[in-house]
């Protein structure tokens, strides 16, 4: 089963439950899908909508930021409760050892010298590590293994 189709079942399951919170998450969630489908007349497979979902994780978390900031911890609570709905779709995390050891042997398939060379290295960890690991995490780890910080 696709996760696209998982996430339309967890949909019918939620209708079925009266779940108004997650079944509002789910419907952005394959709006945005459906958005992508439409606009690329595409199919989108389990990578994109992986991209998707962490895409939709980093605006969530980006507006509780927002939103705690400004005081407004009512509509704080509304965007954790949609990022916990979403995050049960990426797919399971790497350790942070996984992740260095990826990054490890991208810098030695890529041949890099140093920080002027993060751009490959980059592009072959990106793939690997996409929906599976934070990238910010990432180029924080392939910067440091670039300038040997």
């Amino acid at each position: 089963m696709s996760l696209k189709e998982q996430i339309t079942n967890d949909m019918k399951a939620a209708m079925r439950a009266k779940e108004a919170g997650k079944l509002n998450t789910i419907r952005l969630l394959l709006a945005e899908i459906k958005r992508k489908e439409v606009d690329e007349q595409i199919e989108v497979n389990d990578q994109q909508t992986v991209a998707i979902v962490e895409k939709m994780i980093k605006q969530r978390k980006d507006s509780i930021t927002q939103f705690e900031a400004g005081n407004r911890a009512d509509l704080a609570e509304i965007e954790k409760a949609e990022l916990e709905v979403l995050v049960a779709y990426m797919p399971a995390g790497l350790s942070d050892e996984e992740i260095a050891a990826e990054v490890a042997a991208a810098v030695a398939a890529s041949g890099a010298a140093g920080p002027q060379d993060m751009g490959k290295v980059m592009a072959i960890v990106k793939p690997k590590l996409a929906g599976r690991a934070d990238m910010t995490v990432v180029s924080t780890l392939v910067k440091k293994a670039l300038t040997g910080a």
